[in-house]
């Protein structure tokens, strides 16, 4: 199975907070639309972005109508719906528009149990890093939902990256 994502800012900034940027690499393809690129440069490049593969990408983001979204979110929830790909995002307003464009979404929660599921950590590790989404980053996130992400985490080789359509997982 071939996964591919695009990111808007925030997953990016999140998982980089806590030293985790490297979990992207769960995702065979990764894509950052230039304009999520300029956004991050602007507040400074995370540590270890320069050793992310990743693809920037051009994006048509007035093809999103929404006043709640910044350029960033609309950028990438277009090259999502575009590509059919998966849309790693912390933000509500963002999820919620994508989701409604049948975008599958998750979150930078779910991006560490991908990467549990791909064998980039194990299960304490795994646990570890969500606590620190929500203690150590600039991400609000309930307790419960950080509880909730562990609950999930099932051994790498039942584990499936939950939303994650038939017609991706055929890629």
């Amino acid at each position: 199975m071939t996964l591919a994502a695009v990111s808007d800012a925030g997953s990016l900034i999140h998982l980089a907070e806590i030293d985790s940027l490297a979990l992207l690499s769960a995702f065979e393809t990764l894509l950052i639309p230039e304009t999520v690129y300029d956004e991050i440069e602007r507040g400074g490049l995370p540590d270890g972005i320069s050793d992310l593969s990743y693809d920037l990408v051009d994006a048509e983001e007035s093809s999103v109508d929404s006043d709640e979204l910044d350029p960033g979110e609309r950028a990438a929830i277009a090259v999502a719906r575009d590509r059919e790909i998966v849309l790693p995002t912390d933000d509500l307003a963002a999820r919620d528009s994508a989701s409604a464009d049948g975008i599958d979404v998750h979150g930078s929660i779910g991006v560490v149990a991908l990467g549990y599921s791909r064998g980039l950590l194990d299960r304490d590790d795994a646990a570890s890093r969500m606590r620190a989404l929500q203690r150590e980053t600039s991400l609000f996130v309930s307790e419960a939902v950080v509880e909730r992400g562990i609950r999930m985490l099932r051994p790498p080789e039942r584990a499936r990256f939950i939303g994650v359509s038939e017609s991706q997982r055929a890629r």
